[in-house]
């Protein structure tokens, strides 16, 4: 009997059996706090290793870092002057590729996923997109060595690198376009399709518009890897050294044409760092930030577009 002489609640007592914890939440809520721990370490010790990376490059390569370091064209076979040309490639380099990579992609894309039926020929299509994706980068170089090189007759240009480097990224884009169609709920298209939309109708101004936001992780990751590549550029045109303007007119702010050679950020960086002999320590170092610094500001503005297009969505 209670003290205060009040009867016991047997349905209270009753209810707290059923609803206490078992061993088996418990075990349960044991387990998750040890994976969350876990994920936790691994995460913090990527952000770690990649401040302590940054940092070291930017402690090495702080006495390069200046301005004329950023506009002025190397001399003296790279050993003085600043990058601006092979910034300028690489910029020509990623601008043309994603011209030529994103639309094609993004078409093939919307085709595989959209319109294209469920068999033997759709499968292999999709095996052979999957399978690019894996394929190393200099088999693409020397693809583009005998496509766009010697039977397109571009010659070892900028246009025969961009289009290399399109071919490479194409797998990226188709994929990252037909995971993001497929996510689209299919009542969306119903719901067009009932209201007397055609299919194309129903692509252009509901699924489209819906899915754009994941299109656009492809294309980030196009723009990181087209900015980074050595090796295809490398055998279809890009050069160590070159001699430019040195004015600062038109051929100063653009120095290459389309169906030149050219210098890339990239390959100046493996040839300052590997092969220059005589050049200041901190040259390969300065160079490796500005790269990492335009992959950052590339995706940085990718990310923030892409994060504006995915508040608009209704689901």
């Amino acid at each position: 009997m209670p003290s205060n002489g009040s009867t016991p609640n047997p349905a209270a007592a009753g209810a707290n059996e059923v609803f206490s914890v078992t061993p088996i939440e418990i075990k349960k809520q044991k387990t998750e706090r040890l994976v969350k721990q876990f994920l936790g370490g691994v995460t913090t010790l990527l952000v770690v290793s990649l401040v302590i990376v940054i940092g070291y490059l930017l402690v090495k390569g702080f006495p390069s870092l200046t301005p004329s370091f950023i506009f002025e064209n190397p001399v003296e076979q790279g050993k003085l002057g600043g990058i601006w040309a092979p910034l300028v490639g690489t910029f020509y380099l990623v601008f043309l590729s994603l011209l030529i990579a994103a639309p094609i992609g993004v078409f093939a894309g919307v085709y595989l996923n959209e319109f294209a039926k469920d068999n033997w020929a759709t499968r292999i299509i999709n095996l052979a997109v999957v399978n690019l994706a894996g394929v190393p980068s200099v088999v693409h170089g020397l693809f583009g060595v005998g496509a766009f090189v010697h039977f397109a007759h571009m010659g070892k240009s900028v246009m025969a690198a961009s289009c290399t480097l399109a071919i490479m990224t194409l797998p990226v884009i188709i994929t990252s376009t037909k995971e993001a169609l497929a996510a689209v709920p299919m009542a969306f298209r119903e719901a067009c399709w009932n209201m007397g939309a055609s299919r194309w109708q129903t692509i252009r101004t509901i699924v489209l518009p819906n899915s754009i936001s994941g299109i656009l992780t492809g294309v980030i990751l196009q723009v990181s890897r087209a900015a980074g590549e050595t090796a295809p550029i490398m055998l279809t045109g890009v050069a160590t050294f070159l001699p430019l303007a040195k004015s600062q007119g038109l051929d100063y702010v653009f120095p290459y044409g389309l169906d030149e050679g050219f210098m890339a950020l990239s390959m100046h960086l493996y040839y300052v760092a590997k092969q220059l002999k005589g050049a200041p320590e901190s040259l390969p170092y300065g160079t490796a930030v500005v790269l990492i610094g335009m992959v950052l500001l590339v995706n940085a503005i990718s990310i923030y577009v892409r994060a504006r297009l995915r508040s608009r969505k209704k689901w």
